[in-house]
C-alpha cells in the first residue's frame, strides 16, 4: 500500500506544473483539460508565491506595477505649417488581470515595448489625439511656451481617459507626458542665429547706454568745474594751476612725497 501511495504521488506530481509569479505580478490561469471539461480562464489569479496546476494549464503573467509605453512622433504639422518631432510617454497600470487577458489579450504588440492590447485599442487613437492637439498651435508655442505643452498634455490625457472608459480597458492612466518639441534643424539654426543677433543688439544698446551715461557725467563735471571757476573769478590758466595743486596735495597727503617750488607751478618728488 505504501508503495502504491508513493507511486500515485509521483504520478500526480509528474502530471502537475507550478506557477510562481514575481512580486508585483499576477498569473492568469488558462485551464486546458486534455480529456474532460471545457477549461477556460480561471476567475482568480495566482498571487506571488508558488501554486501547482495541471500540466495542461497555461499561466499568463501580468505585470500589475505601473508600466510605460514610449512613442516617437515625427513631422507633426503645427498651425503655421512647421513640422515638429517629440517623444511621448504613456504610463499605465493594470487594474484587473483576468479581464485584461480574457477581453484584450496579454501578448506583446508590434510597437517596441508596447503590449498588444495597447497597440490594438489605444495606439492609433493616441496618435490621432496628439496630432489634432498639435495642429491647433504654432511651432513657437510648442517649442518654447510651457503652457502650450501643458495644454496639449491635458487635452490628450482627457481624451485617452474617455477612450479607456469607453472601451472598458481594465487599466488606469497614471501619467501622460509629451516631451519638448523639436523643430527641424533648419528652423532650429535660424532660431539660434536670431537669438544671437538679438543678444548682439542688446549688448550694443547696453554699451551705448553706458557711454551716454559717462558722457553725461563728464559734461556735468565740466559744467560744475566751470561754474566753480566763474564763481572764484579765475581764468582758465589759474583754474588749471589750482587743480594741479589740489592733485599734488592729494598725492602727497600720505607723506610719501615732498612738494618743491621751482617755478610758476610746484613739483613734487616721490620718497
Amino acid at each position: 500500500m505504501k508503495r502504491l501511495a508513493l507511486v500515485s504521488a509521483v504520478v500526480a506530481c509528474a502530471a502537475c506544473s507550478s506557477v510562481a509569479p514575481d512580486a508585483g505580478h499576477e498569473a492568469v490561469i488558462v485551464r486546458k483539460p486534455l480529456f474532460f471539461g471545457h477549461g477556460g480562464i480561471d476567475g482568480n489569479t495566482v498571487k506571488p508565491g508558488r501554486t501547482f496546476v495541471a500540466w495542461t494549464t497555461d499561466a499568463v503573467d501580468v505585470n500589475m506595477q505601473p508600466q510605460r509605453v514610449d512613442m516617437e512622433f515625427d513631422d507633426l504639422m503645427t498651425s503655421n505649417g512647421v513640422p515638429i518631432d517629440f517623444h511621448a510617454v504613456f504610463t499605465y497600470q493594470v487594474l484587473d488581470a483576468v479581464r485584461l487577458v480574457r477581453d484584450f489579450g496579454a501578448d506583446r504588440g508590434q510597437a517596441a515595448g508596447a503590449p498588444g492590447f495597447f497597440v490594438r485599442n489605444l495606439d492609433q487613437p493616441f496618435r490621432t489625439a496628439v496630432r489634432d492637439a498639435v495642429k491647433k498651435r504654432d511651432m513657437n508655442e510648442m517649442a518654447i511656451t510651457a503652457t502650450a505643452a501643458e495644454a496639449v498634455d491635458a487635452e490628450v490625457t482627457a481624451h485617452m481617459e474617455r477612450l479607456i472608459t469607453e472601451y472598458k480597458v481594465p487599466i488606469r492612466l497614471v501619467d501622460l507626458s509629451l516631451g519638448r518639441a523639436n523643430p527641424p534643424d533648419a528652423i532650429e539654426n535660424q532660431r539660434i542665429a536670431t537669438a544671437e543677433q538679438e543678444q548682439r543688439i542688446n549688448t550694443e544698446k547696453q554699451r551705448k547706454l553706458a557711454e551716454d551715461q559717462r558722457k553725461a557725467a563728464e559734461q556735468s563735471r565740466a559744467e560744475a568745474d566751470n561754474a566753480y571757476r566763474t564763481a572764484m573769478q579765475l581764468n582758465p590758466e589759474q583754474f588749471l594751476q589750482l587743480e594741479s595743486i589740489k592733485a599734488m596735495r592729494d598725492v602727497c597727503g600720505g607723506g610719501k612725497c615732498s612738494i618743491v617750488t621751482t617755478g610758476a607751478l610746484p613739483t613734487f618728488g616721490i620718497k
